[in-house]
């Protein structure tokens, strides 16, 4: 049975302090149920880096995917990196 597809997200990585695991910041946009207005939202997401962490620098704009639980936090990985 085919499963479907995992989500994927853009974001920013807001920080590569950890063993193999950077956190990325995905902004979103919502709209005000009353008045209208569009606003910008942030979430922060640890995703696990198979490869060294610090090849991911402060600001790099990233792919993440879905995956399984790699530990408590952490149930994405970086998928790519995305032209700056």
């Amino acid at each position: 049975m085919n499963s479907p597809s995992k989500r994927q997200l853009i974001g920013l990585v807001a920080s590569n302090k950890m063993n193999h695991t950077v956190i990325v910041r995905v902004e979103s946009v919502k709209v005000h149920p009353k008045y209208h207005k569009r606003y910008k939202v942030f979430k922060k997401y640890p995703a696990h880096v198979d490869s060294d962490p610090k090849e991911f620098a402060i600001g790099d704009k990233v792919v993440i995917e879905e995956s399984k639980p790699y530990s408590k936090t952490v149930f994405w990985r970086v998928i790519e990196k995305v032209n700056r």
